[in-house]
């Protein structure tokens, strides 16, 4: 049996429950981590934990670096003298089973705001040194000051794209850059101590995680948003023109989800110029993924051997090529950088031998969901095909719920479904459960909501749709013993603990 099965769980910190509209790093989130404990876990999966922007995607993020702030935890700012009193007395009474962004995003911006003034007021000793030294360190000067002019910026545009603040601080001109720094100072301030707020709460918690046995497996996107803080810092290595605007965008051709493909709209990235200068921007972000977490997922592993280019303006994502990706260069080049990484690579969707030969001369471990097991006969994903080096889903973030989806399915693949499983569907997110974990997959994760057994309107995210996304949060009693101890009775049997 190998040492490494183990069993994991899918939630987003967003997802947690809590008074205070959106899930955080505070104590939901280290209750989450002992029951995760409880119920026989190894992993917490998270997506990507940067600052959203469009429609409020993890998969869209404004900065490979940094933080997302509405993950900072306003109770453990209470708890370190981080608010004035009584900051937390009157908070607003938000859905508990939702994310209501519209209305979280500005009381909690205007929560962060509350605290760096009561801390430049009250200028605790230790705090105070540990930010300097924050904003000073390493880690940061590569991101921070961009990323916090970028935000300062974007706030006094009234949150408009860095293509619409005028040609100078589009084209990054130094007099400008250097007269913004200097009449938005107090707001790079603000930027600066949201990001320490940021990674001191995280780190903590990551830590919790650790000291319980549990490793954090995170997850980086392929691309990045064109209106993110990195594209506007290094417009070289991206597909722009001139004067700012794409050229070619990203997205995938026709596939399960849709029959016109997805475009995606972000730009491309000139992978020349990327190797000119030995991948220096994909090593440090993949630094900064692995100061996140132990293991990290890649989203859309595929664009690496080959990548789907659409021509800017395309209404579709249907008129694009296949282009040649960087291949095994880029990781040859993280690796000498970083040395030997755990990564995971999402290879879902078109897969060509040209991926799977990559993948296997990485020695990454690619992805099966069961969700797509029992559309063929003798699937490639069924479990008896998969191989140990193997991490399976029921679902993941882009999938309806398993009892969402296996409401759904036609008349054949329900015969396959129940046939395999030997089952009348009853319970089928169980079953399918106990199907990842019986299988020679190594790692198993599960979303929690199919441990839960919701339906479809337990689901995260459908692609193709802008609206309704993301929104997900967990209700605090389904975290129950009887749930753990199931899944843990499940793991013990299956040599997953």
């Amino acid at each position: 049996m190998s040492a490494n099965r183990a069993a994991g769980l899918l939630l987003h910190p967003t997802s947690l429950p809590g008074r205070f509209g959106v899930g955080d790093f505070g104590p939901e989130a280290d209750a989450f981590l002992d029951w995760a404990v409880l119920a026989g876990q190894k992993i917490w999966q998270v997506m990507p934990l940067g600052p959203t922007g469009f429609h409020d995607s993890p998969y869209s993020c404004l900065s490979a670096f940094a933080g997302n702030p509405f993950l900072i935890s306003p109770q453990l700012l209470h708890e370190e003298g981080l608010l004035p009193p009584g900051a937390l007395k009157d908070v607003p009474v938000f859905p508990a089973d939702r994310v209501d962004f519209a209305r979280v995003i500005p009381w909690k911006d205007q929560l962060l705001r509350t605290s760096l003034s009561h801390f430049l007021k009250v200028n605790p000793p230790a705090i105070a040194l540990a930010f300097e030294e924050f904003v000073a360190a390493p880690q940061q000067t590569s991101w921070l000051p961009d990323w916090a002019l970028f935000s300062a910026l974007k706030e006094k545009f009234a949150g408009k794209e860095w293509d619409a603040w005028g040609a100078a601080l589009g084209a990054r001109e130094p007099t400008a850059l250097a007269a913004a720094r200097r009449e938005l100072r107090a707001e790079i301030r603000f930027h600066e101590y949201v990001q320490f707020l940021f990674f001191r709460q995280w780190e903590r918690l990551k830590k919790e995680a650790v000291r319980r046995g549990l490793l954090v497996m995170g997850d980086l996107p392929i691309y990045m948003a064109f209106g993110s803080a990195d594209v506007w810092a290094h417009q070289h290595l991206f597909t722009l023109a001139k004067d700012g605007v794409p050229t070619a965008v990203a997205g995938v051709p026709p596939d399960y989800f849709s029959e016109t493909g997805q475009l995606w709209g972000n730009p491309l990235y000139r992978w020349d110029e990327m190797e000119a200068d030995g991948y220096a921007w994909w090593i440090e972000r993949m630094r900064q993924n692995f100061r996140l977490a132990d293991l990290v997922r890649i989203d859309h592993f595929r664009g690496f051997a080959s990548y789907w280019e659409v021509p800017a303006g395309e209404p579709t994502a249907l008129n694009g090529r296949w282009v040649p990706g960087p291949g095994a260069k880029l990781f040859d080049a993280i690796r000498a950088a970083l040395g030997d990484l755990t990564i995971v690579a999402e290879d879902l969707g078109v897969i060509t031998e040209e991926v799977t030969l990559l993948r296997q001369q990485l020695g990454f471990p690619g992805m099966s969901v069961l969700q797509f097991a029992f559309g063929e006969l003798d699937s490639l994903y069924l479990p008896h095909n998969l191989v140990p080096g193997t991490v399976v889903y029921t679902g993941t973030h882009d999938n309806d719920t398993t009892r969402g989806w296996f409401s759904h399915v036609n008349a054949e693949d329900r015969r396959r479904v129940l046939g395999y499983l030997g089952t009348d569907g009853e319970t089928i997110e169980w079953d399918l459960i106990r199907a990842a974990y019986t299988s020679a997959a190594e790692r198993a994760i599960v979303p929690v909501q199919d441990v839960f057994g919701l339906g479809s309107a337990g689901r995260m995210n459908t692609p193709g749709t802008a609206e309704g996304n993301w929104s997900w949060r967990a209700a605090k009693d389904r975290f129950d013993a009887e749930r753990a101890g199931g899944l843990r009775w499940l793991a013990e049997l299956t040599g997953r603990r």
